[in-house]
């Protein structure tokens, strides 16, 4: 562990100097990249020093608890010796930790899709109560949460919605919320007060930056249309909503969500990025490919990662195993316990050689 320890911060070192070259600093997708590296080598270093200190500490104490002829300075020594011992084990277990393998989309802002699936105008109603339970995850946390784009359903709620949670913290907590999420309730919709089954697919996706995903401007074609639903005037009759396609791929991404043409370009762009990246590490592991289509699903009540029952107050995660009798609490954003046990499965999954 310290031979590996020594090497981060070796090259925690080598990256700080090379972010002082001038050359370095104009040349923005490297600078981008060690920057990057540099923050993520950052916390191992800072904890390895701290830890480092300890010993030193550790070691600078020992003689005093042995030889010190006051028995007052002898007791203090041992006392103090105790207390960095046990700060020693706790920084041997956060080493551990960071040291465990790393996922590189971790650090990142995310974009989650919610579609509706089985149940027809219920189906886009719990769509939408969805987005509201991240949103106000995202408001908990004091994330910024931005709609880039979205399709209303007829009784309410979305047939379509994509949000960007923006922090950096962002994916590596959301990431496993990717699935098909399924409801039972009485519908708003339901006049004889019967309980419906109905579902919406969720899928989570790294943000994607410039230097990740390197767009030809050239390979992309742009379209403009009129905004469909609420906003006045401007939004249902000028050509303000934008749909791209990327046409190598034939992936594409489009944004009605605001007034301006441009800003809803940037938004369609971001998204298409996202989706272009999710295929590049796609084509890099295998196994992604199958973990997306798993994701997402068809919106078949039966590819259920998670059951939210109003009658009884019940939401069970099936991958876990863990049911909470909280479901109200739940759909305001308290995710937080249910979203750990999923991270602690993940863990336990991971290689430790």
């Amino acid at each position: 562990m310290i031979e590996q320890l020594e090497e981060f911060k070796r090259r925690f070192q080598e990256i700080e100097e090379q972010l002082s070259d001038p050359a370095i600093v104009q040349d923005i997708k490297k600078y981008t990249a060690l920057n990057k590296e540099h923050k993520k080598l950052s916390k191992k270093v800072a904890t390895y020093n701290a830890y480092q200190k300890v010993i030193e500490e550790i070691d600078a104490l020992k003689p005093l608890t042995q030889s010190h002829e006051e028995e007052e300075i002898k007791q203090m020594a041992k006392e103090e010796l105790a207390s960095l011992n046990s700060q020693q084990e706790e920084l041997e277990e956060e080493l551990k930790t960071l040291l465990l393998p790393e996922d590189p989309e971790e650090d990142k802002s995310c974009l989650i899709e919610i579609r509706a699936g089985a149940g027809g105008d219920e189906a886009a109603i719990w769509a939408g109560d969805l987005f509201r339970m991240y949103q106000r995850f995202a408001e908990k946390k004091g994330w910024k949460a931005e709609i880039l784009d979205y399709t209303e359903g007829t009784s309410g709620g979305y047939k379509e919605i994509i949000v960007k949670i923006a922090d950096q913290q962002a994916y590596a907590q959301l990431r496993y919320e990717g699935g098909v999420h399924r409801v039972q309730r009485v519908p708003a919709t339901e006049s004889q007060g019967r309980i419906h089954t109905s579902t919406a697919s969720v899928a989570v996706l790294p943000e994607a930056d410039e230097v990740e995903v390197d767009l030809d401007m050239n390979e992309i074609k742009k379209e403009t249309f009129c905004s469909s639903g609420p906003g006045g005037q401007s939004v249902n009759t000028t050509y303000s909503a934008v749909r791209l396609t990327h046409l190598p791929t034939g992936i594409t991404a489009s944004c009605q969500d605001g007034k301006s043409q441009i800003k809803n370009y940037e938004k369609a762009l971001e998204v298409l990025r996202a989706r272009l990246y999710e295929r590049k590490m796609e084509a890099q592991k295998a196994d992604v490919g199958a973990e997306r289509k798993a994701m997402v699903g068809t919106g078949d009540r039966s590819e259920k990662i998670r059951t939210y029952n109003y009658p009884q107050g019940r939401i069970t995660d099936h991958r876990v195993g863990y049911t909470q009798h909280n479901l109200p609490a739940v759909l305001q954003g308290d995710l937080a316990k249910i979203i750990e046990k999923l991270r602690i499965a993940h863990r336990e999954l991971l290689p430790t050689g």
